[in-house]
């Protein structure tokens, strides 16, 4: 490591002019830059020496908490003896262990594991497979995709074809695949202002999927995809009965059920999985970010062996059956990370802590209401948002400061338009909670 990556300040002395970043307003960042140097725990160091607590798990994806020795271990050892495997008509030992440790932890039948890199590209692999499941079973005329309003699925352009954030979408409007629709997405500040947990309101509005198959006709649609909490626009909670309505409107049709589960695998609602927490199984269940908790590039389809049998099975044995992968698809150091990381859950019993965590985590949040700009607040599990209310002819700025407040403070959260969202690590402690929305008090206090 060269002695400006060691030691570089927040001068000159490092050169920003090359990295375009993603998501970011890059101008903003270079003039005034936010630059971490380590992690351990629950905290981020500066490269000016400054402590940040981490309030929203890096990306919703550390959730075992920065610095995990089992898994620094896991992954030593592993480039050590190997350092890559191809995984076209190739393997290797961990690819398979790894599947198994993941596969525990999904719901009953969804044991079939697929693994890419990012939760974009998990997304992209479960459109993929849903119309291949309807091809090898004489239904190719089943092509449409539905997707949600307000939706995430990443930033393929399969994702963002059945996305539904329009900020995503525009610039690639005219190039979106084609086929695709959104049913109506389910937040609503009239109806189901500071709900904690799931909202009362709302179970009909899953019933909007009806209205796109009367459209379409059930025989042209091969999928729906949602979130089952909506993250990245602002954490959307769904509705009592809504997923189960949901599920039972796709099964009557025979439309495959896609949960993107990106940001609320592993624990993140106090359970493995949404579809655990809800009670309400998919046909396939998107993953990353927290898989191998965030170590290395990682994601995964969970399918049910329902439509994993109907794909392998349609063809002869020495046919390929899905002509799609990845070159690091079950990358073996990532494999490593991901044993190493579902071990820990395990072992430390992380989800369950979510879970207990929960209520103080609800109570914390909902202490804000009444403070200065917000409007709304919404939780579930160990995720929440806090909703302000928008500067005139400026969108987004209040939020953008506030999180730039509480940086300052030594608290890291996350911002997406004018919504303030958390998602801590799930080793976070109730003294932590509290000094997280303490800081976020202030912070709201301090902004015009």
């Amino acid at each position: 490591m060269n002695a400006v990556t060691e030691n570089v300040s927040l001068s000159s002395e490092l050169d920003m002019s090359n990295y375009w970043m993603p998501f970011t307003a890059n101008k903003q960042f270079k003039a005034a830059p936010r630059l971490l140097k380590s992690a351990k725990g629950m905290y981020y160091t500066t490269v000016d020496g400054r402590s940040v607590m981490d309030g929203c798990a890096g990306l919703w994806c550390v959730n075992a908490g920065h610095g995990r020795e089992e898994i620094i271990e896991a992954v030593y050892k592993q480039m050590t003896e190997m350092d890559y495997a191809p995984s076209f008509q190739m393997g290797h030992p961990l690819a398979f262990e790894a599947a198994t440790k993941v596969a525990e932890v999904m719901p009953a039948g969804m044991d079939r594991i697929f693994f890419a890199n990012s939760g974009s590209e998990a997304v992209d692999t479960a459109l993929k497979i849903a119309l291949a499941y309807h091809r090898s079973r004489g239904e190719a005329q089943r092509t449409r995709l539905i997707g949600r309003e307000r939706g995430y699925s990443g930033v393929g352009f399969g994702g963002i074809s059945v996305g539904g954030i329009s900020t995503n979408r525009k610039a690639f409007a005219a190039n979106m695949i084609p086929g695709v629709d959104h049913i109506s997405h389910t937040h609503s500040i009239e109806h189901a202002a500071y709900s904690q947990g799931q909202p009362t309101w709302g179970a009909h509005l899953a019933d909007d999927l009806e209205r796109l198959v009367a459209l379409h006709d059930a025989s042209t649609i091969a999928a729906v995809i949602v979130e089952p909490v909506a993250g990245s626009t602002g954490v959307l909670i769904p509705p009592q009965g809504y997923l189960k309505r949901l599920r039972d409107i796709c099964t009557k049709y025979g439309i495959l059920l896609i949960f993107d589960e990106v940001i609320t695998g592993f624990g993140r609602l106090g359970k493995a999985t949404a579809s655990e927490y809800f009670g309400v199984t998919p046909d396939m269940i998107t993953m990353a970010k927290a898989i191998n908790n965030a170590s290395i590039p990682m994601s995964a389809v969970a399918a049910s062996r329902q439509v994993h049998d109907a794909i392998v099975n349609a063809g002869p044995d020495n046919a390929i059956e899905l002509f799609h992968g990845y070159t690091y698809s079950a990358h073996p150091t990532a494999a490593a990370a991901c044993i190493a990381a579902q071990n820990i859950y395990s072992r430390e019993g992380l989800f369950e802590r979510a879970n207990q965590l929960a209520p103080k985590f609800q109570a914390a949040i909902h202490a804000l209401r009444g403070e200065p700009h917000v409007k709304d607040i919404r939780n579930l599990g160990l995720m929440g948002a806090v909703e302000l209310e928008s500067r005139p002819s400026a969108p987004g700025t209040r939020a953008y400061d506030a999180f730039l407040n509480c940086f300052q403070q030594g608290i890291m959260i996350r911002f997406t338009g004018d919504t303030l969202a958390f998602s801590p690590p799930l080793i976070v402690s109730e003294a932590q909670i509290d000094e997280i929305f303490a800081t976020v008090k202030k912070a709201l206090h301090a902004v015009a």
